[in-house]
């Protein structure tokens, strides 16, 4: 029976222990922070039940893709790819309203988020590019590597852009990161940079120009005194608004409001900045230890809170030491990647690892400095934790993948042990 366990979960186990982990952190805390939507259903074990199985489809995803041989990756690319560019136009066109922006595809059934799809399909196809252009004598990448990976993930940027910006920075960062690891010529990286840090200013003048018009638009809304009463997820009333740039009062008000804080904490206004203001109300109350599972004040409060402001409730309930807990298996993961991706002969399975990694890690450390305040609110969840149907699978399935290529190295590292033993000084893990 052992070993039948043992054959099913294969790959790295540090993997395997982070997962288990966050899963348990995740049923526990979303049992815990969904009780508006409990008293929303009226069905007290509905949202959990629902998230229950959406992890146990998940765990069924990430076994089936570590037992995929990881060349075989490659083949479905294409696939990815098209099916990638095709849903973001889709959801551009019809999908389905959140919190103001058209993120999702309404199935029967469930909902599809296409964002999730392409993250992952971005690190895949860059995975590629990189590793075949590598040079032979091992000084790194073509020239052009850097410009056939752009091709491919600036357009997809931008479709995520329009309607979930934070998605889109986080993505072409995690690729810039990609192509640092493959050594794409520093010359290549700092242009990249210099006009990223310029379209970036160009892009504030924007969105503080177009995004004050957008709200002078929409105004009437946000001055009814229900409207205030009811500012939950820090979503004006501009959000609904069906201009152009209707996002762009969003992201305005999202970056005053971070930028405006006072220093007395009794000038704060709670009604203006609803979820942010309950988040640190949950961080404060929590202590060394926390009030104990099951036992949040907040989580009646934040209307997210079992999603974008989930670590908040974990700081509550589990206190500092929970909290440290949470960021420590994160940092297991990204190191337990750099360590598969150490022990590949080839270049395409350490890039791939890196990247979904680092897309994990990334997106954990997006929405725990939202929660204590470090960043401004972009509704990015956190992976394995915070209650979700596409972002929970996807995220498994990047776990999959990773324990996939943890299975190959392994074996080849099995493979060649007995005829020539590694000496500790020559392991590159």
């Amino acid at each position: 029976m052992n070993r039948k366990i043992g054959n099913l979960f294969k790959g790295d186990k540090g993997i395997w222990m982070v997962f288990f982990f966050l899963c348990v952190i995740s049923i526990i805390e979303v049992f815990s922070a969904s009780s508006t939507l409990s008293y929303k259903s009226q069905n007290f074990m509905g949202p959990i039940i629902y998230h229950a199985g959406t992890i146990i489809v998940g765990l069924l995803i990430a076994i089936v893709i570590l037992n995929i041989p990881c060349r075989y990756f490659k083949v479905v690319t294409p696939l990815f790819l098209l099916l990638s560019y095709a849903t973001l136009l889709w959801v551009l066109a019809f999908g389905e309203s959140i919190n103001g922006a058209n993120r999702v595809i309404q199935l029967p059934g469930f909902t599809f988020q296409p964002s999730e799809l392409a993250k992952g399909t971005m690190v895949l196809a860059t995975a590629q590019i990189l590793s075949a252009m590598q040079f032979n004598d091992g000084s790194g990448a073509d020239p052009k590597a850097m410009k056939y990976v752009l091709w491919l993930v600036v357009p997809t940027v931008v479709l995520i852009g329009l309607e979930n910006l934070s998605t889109a920075v986080m993505l072409f960062a995690v690729i810039f990161i990609m192509m640092f690891i493959a050594r794409v010529p520093m010359k290549q990286l700092g242009k990249l940079t210099g006009a990223g840090l310029l379209l970036v200013g160009v892009f504030l003048l924007m969105v503080f120009a177009l995004g004050s018009m957008d709200e002078s638009n929409n105004g009437a809304n946000a001055a009814a005194p229900q409207a205030a009463a009811t500012a939950q997820a820090d979503s004006d009333s501009d959000e609904e608004g069906q201009s152009l740039f209707h996002r762009f009062g969003t992201w305005r008000n999202r970056l005053l409001k971070h930028n405006d804080r006072p220093d007395d904490p009794k000038e704060y206004n709670l009604r203006e900045n609803f979820q942010v203001g309950h988040s640190n109300m949950a961080i404060a109350s929590s202590g060394i230890i926390g009030k104990g599972p099951g036992n949040s004040v907040e989580r009646d409060y934040l209307p997210q809170a079992f999603s974008d402001f989930i670590f908040s409730i974990i700081i509550e309930e589990m206190g500092l030491i929970g909290a440290i807990v949470v960021v420590f298996l994160y940092i297991i993961l990204l190191f337990r990647a750099a360590r598969i991706a150490g022990r590949c002969e080839n270049n395409f399975p350490a890039f791939l690892v890196m990247g979904l990694a680092l897309m994990l890690v990334a997106q954990a450390t997006i929405n725990m400095m939202v929660a204590v305040g470090i960043g401004p609110v972009t509704g990015q969840p956190l992976p394995l934790v915070s209650k979700g149907g596409t972002s929970t699978l996807m995220s498994c399935a990047f776990i999959g993948a990773i324990l996939s290529v943890s299975r190959s190295a392994k074996m080849r590292e099995t493979a060649t042990s007995p005829t020539k033993p590694t000496s500790p000084t020559k392991d590159n893990g």
